[in-house]
């Protein structure tokens, strides 16, 4: 496998609920410790074309790093370095018992709202990239 991963999809509407795991304490702490920044309230979806995924999850597997919850109320998740149109940030992979998009849908964060840094809107395409970290 390559150690970088282009990407091209639209942006797409959530499930809102990626502002309040965004905004957790020990979320936007292993953040900061594991990442270099602590994200965003919420997430941007980005919709892949499906032949994509399994690359996406590869980098998942090899590169991924563990979110671990403080308790048993909430899941781990996998986060990992991707610099969106310039913008550094994360793909945020949550486990998969309460994965709430398809596959082909992947959340990304970053230290600022990525619409507004971006100035872009559903509907719109960018581009990932993908590096180990």
């Amino acid at each position: 496998m390559n150690d970088r991963l282009t990407v091209t999809g639209k942006i797409v509407s959530g499930e809102k609920k990626g502002a309040v795991f965004t905004q957790l304490d020990w979320v936007q702490l292993q953040c900061q410790e594991k990442l270099g920044f602590k994200p965003f309230p919420g997430t941007l979806n980005l919709e892949i074309e499906e032949e994509k995924t399994p690359l996406i999850e590869a980098f998942i597997q090899k590169y991924g790093i563990t979110l671990v919850p403080p308790d048993s109320n909430y899941c781990t998740g996998q986060v990992y370095p991707a610099s969106i149109m310039g913008v550094s940030g994360a793909i945020v992979a949550p486990a998969d018992d309460v994965r709430v998009h398809a596959k082909n849908i992947i959340e990304l964060i970053a230290p600022t709202s990525l619409k507004e840094a971006l100035d872009v809107d559903d509907g719109d395409e960018i581009m990932l990239v993908i590096s180990p970290p």
